[in-house]
């Protein structure tokens, strides 16, 4: 029976489906380490990893499947309930503002007060693109935000698939759920192919792959009366599929390539549920639950958030030119760890003494 004014009938997973898939903490590991890498591209040049890093942008691909997957199964589980709306809209704020605001506070106001004083503190300020950031908008026009703020561009995507995505699944009915899923897996592979280059990079239409696709195994697993075995075959032809996005990628690229990476990380995320359900945990969802990249994919978001900001600060002390770095590779690898390590380990404090005391709030807004 479908709750008064909503499309949700309460639709559940089915039973084999885990409540709680820690190797999804490592698929964000595995994403952040990715984008983390990417950043230290120009740093890896000459080592067998610079063929691999420069494609480390692909990290983000995989943050959107997991939301999608995630989102959309809150909407589906937990849509018929009271003040669903108010509820989820507070829980989102809860995890996703806190770090945001923290990294505009640190980076227009602290850092130029501390190293430069209060009047550039001040020419930071006015010259900032307020507007565009409090609505969550920066991604839609070509506006020149500085390397430090350049992350929030998935922010916003994030913030506008929670605006627009919510009604839609909670309005339609469950059984055509899947239509507006796959209506948004069409739209950004087009985009792309006719009118990417009248939009910016970071236009959400250009970006919707990721989300359509965690969207549908949601969804799919829902209405749909498939078995495991089902289920492992749709992994497979989704990680096949990655495979020849990889390929693409490394060949030369096309307006499908990120639709076909956002199959392989659907099938990625497929095969560690599905993995995660057997008694008997299979060598991938060992890696994937290998305690330092569930600790890294737990503080994803904050590092996420904050790694170019810790980057930059860096650079005034640490980034000797590669020109001028007499212990060559070496020296480079050295440069990319302590990056790695202190961007970790600000995350991990962000974390524990901000993140976490802030999303234990989320107690009050519990679904009912």
């Amino acid at each position: 029976m479908e709750a008064a004014g909503t499309g949700i009938a309460m639709a559940k997973p089915p039973s084999w489906v885990p409540a709680f898939i820690p190797s999804f903490d490592g698929l964000r590991g595995v994403a952040i380490l990715a984008v983390l890498l990417y950043h230290c591209h120009t740093r890896l040049e000459g080592t067998f990893l610079e063929r691999f890093v420069i494609w480390g942008w692909s990290g983000v691909s995989l943050f959107f499947v997991l939301s999608g997957f995630l989102i959309t199964g809150i909407i589906l589980d937990d849509g018929a309930t009271k003040r669903f709306y108010a509820n989820f809209y507070a829980r989102r704020i809860l995890r996703i503002w806190p770090a945001y605001w923290m990294l505009l506070f640190l980076f227009y106001f602290f850092f130029p007060f501390w190293f430069s004083g209060w009047r550039w503190m001040l020419h930071e300020v006015v010259r900032a693109p307020w507007l565009y950031m409090l609505c969550f908008v920066q991604n839609l026009w070509p506006i020149a935000l500085p390397g430090a703020i350049g992350p929030t561009w998935s922010l916003a995507i994030e913030q506008q698939f929670y605006l627009f995505w919510t009604p839609i699944v909670r309005k339609v009915p469950v059984r055509w759920a899947l239509l507006p899923a796959v209506m948004m897996f069409s739209v950004s592979p087009l985009v792309r192919l006719y009118w990417g280059d009248r939009l910016t990079a970071t236009h959400t239409l250009t970006h919707l792959d990721g989300l359509a696709v965690g969207a549908m195994i949601a969804i799919g697993l829902r209405i749909l009366p498939w078995t495991q075995k089902a289920w492992r075959w749709v992994a497979r032809a989704g990680l096949l599929t990655g495979a020849s996005g990889v390929w693409l990628m490394f060949d030369h690229g096309s307006p499908f390539t990120d639709t076909l990476l956002a199959a392989g990380f659907g099938g990625m995320l497929l095969t560690a549920l599905l993995d995660q359900a057997e008694t008997r945990p299979s060598l991938y969802v060992r890696a994937l639950t290998w305690r330092p990249l569930l600790f890294v994919g737990k503080i994803s978001y904050g590092l996420y958030v904050m790694h170019i900001l810790v980057f930059t600060v860096l650079a005034g002390y640490l980034d000797i030119p590669i020109d001028k770095l007499h212990w060559g590779v070496a020296g480079n690898l050295l440069i990319v760890a302590v990056r790695l390590a202190l961007a970790i380990g600000f995350a991990a404090l962000m974390w524990f003494q901000f993140e976490k005391p802030i999303l234990g709030l989320k107690r009050k807004f519990q679904f009912a």
